[in-house]
């Protein structure tokens, strides 16, 4: 089964520090963690009342730790992934991209799009064949990156980081 911990290593690496990018649609960002993330499911770190960008700073990684393993690598189910490369490349992909990251994938296996990771999604996930869905989910991936460009090309100038992103999961 997948391995959360060597996958939390994996993104600490991906994610930088502190961002405030005006062109990244993300915003505010902390160790990958948005501001609006922040605000949905964190707390006042300060003790001044609000959660608001000096929380955001403040982010260690086992808050980064606590939100990657509940939000993402939890409702991927990801511990029940047999396959250690699938499973972080999924979870990446919901943690870059949200809902687009459970949805495509289940599109790739052929199982209703919903979302929603249930025993149906997570069989089809340990039935197929890991090195070729693997390589499936890197390709479409990365078209849905040049998607995202193609629809706004403000992004271009993010491409290349987030094509090597993926391509590190080869």
């Amino acid at each position: 089964m997948a391995s959360f911990e060597t996958y939390l290593k994996k993104l600490l690496q991906l994610e930088g520090g502190y961002s405030n990018d005006p062109a990244d649609r993300g915003g505010l960002t902390n160790h990958g963690i948005t501001q609006a993330t922040w605000q949905r499911i964190g707390y006042d770190k300060d003790g001044d009342c609000d959660v608001d960008p000096d929380d955001l700073l403040r982010l260690t990684h086992q808050d980064v730790s606590k939100i990657l393993r509940h939000f993402y690598w939890n409702r991927w189910r990801a511990d029940e992934i047999e396959s250690q490369p699938v499973a972080w490349i999924l979870v990446d992909w919901l943690w870059c991209s949200g809902k687009w990251g459970i949805i495509i994938p289940q599109r790739i296996l052929g199982v209703e799009p919903d979302g929603y990771v249930g025993k149906i999604t997570l069989h089809a996930v340990n039935q197929t064949c890991f090195s070729s869905f693997h390589k499936q989910l890197i390709n479409a991936r990365l078209r849905f990156i040049l998607d995202i460009i193609a629809r706004d090309p403000t992004q271009q100038r993010f491409r290349n980081g987030w094509i090597a992103r993926v391509n590190s999961f080869k």
